[in-house]
């Protein structure tokens, strides 16, 4: 059975995706960015806006029925790639445990105030 899950993204209207799409027990999360959806705003520090991609996350697995625990890949975005290393801590608090397989890839991004983007797959368990 498939699903979309929204998260009220402007952007999602706009271009025509889900936040999330979930199919059987597999949960596919868009590439999220560090924009607060409520307000439509980011921050310019990267720092912020990798938490901020991480609650967004979050807030679509929790949709999805799974969390972070159930992640088992994870593709990181960033123009700068220099701009990665300050966001371990924020992304080992969250993934330190889960050890999910990870790519980080530098990169053009849709908008130049985007300094990460972050992609997950998930598997629901049983």
């Amino acid at each position: 059975m498939r699903r979309v899950i929204l998260s009220g993204s402007t952007f999602e209207e706009q271009i025509g995706y889900a936040r999330a799409v979930v199919d059987g027990d597999w949960v596919h999360v868009s590439g999220t960015t560090g924009f607060d959806y409520a307000t439509m705003t980011i921050s310019d520090d990267v720092v912020a806006q990798a938490e901020q991609c991480l609650v967004n996350i979050g807030a679509a697995l929790t949709e999805a029925e799974c969390a972070f625990a159930d992640v088992v890949r994870v593709t990181y975005y960033l123009p700068d790639a220099k701009d990665f290393e300050p966001c371990w801590p924020a992304l080992r608090a969250v993934f330190g445990e889960v050890r999910p397989a990870a790519t980080m890839l530098e990169c053009g991004l849709a908008d130049p105030r985007m300094r990460i983007e972050i992609e997950v797959t998930a598997r629901r368990r049983a």
